[in-house]
């Protein structure tokens, strides 16, 4: 693991920001890894997703996705009934599905 996705022992100010980001994802939206650190100016896809595995139980951890709008790796099942109830804009079914990104994508301004 390099140093960019490492994670301290406890929280530190990049984990904070990352959770306040993706907390203000509105439901029916969603952000990619990369708009996330867009976002934060700081930092790498990986690192928010090791931010998100570590710490992103409390917050909508769900809507934010891979590039092309694909769901969180090993958890497509349970961020689809997410993405269903929140109405996000979704192509396909359960078994292969994207999240329509040209309506989702959420900008933080």
């Amino acid at each position: 693991m390099s140093a960019a996705t490492t994670v301290p022992d406890g929280p530190s100010d990049f984990v904070e920001h990352v959770l306040e980001v993706v907390s203000a994802i509105p439901p029916g939206r969603v952000m990619t890894y990369g708009d996330v650190v867009a976002t934060l100016g700081s930092g790498g896809a990986r690192a928010v997703g090791t931010v998100l595995a570590h710490y992103g139980s409390s917050v909508p951890w769900w809507r934010v996705v891979r590039s092309g709008g694909l769901a969180p790796r090993a958890h497509e099942v349970k961020a689809h009934a997410h993405y269903v109830a929140e109405g996000t804009p979704l192509r396909g079914s359960l078994g292969s599905y994207r999240i329509v990104m040209s309506e989702a994508r959420f900008r933080v301004r």
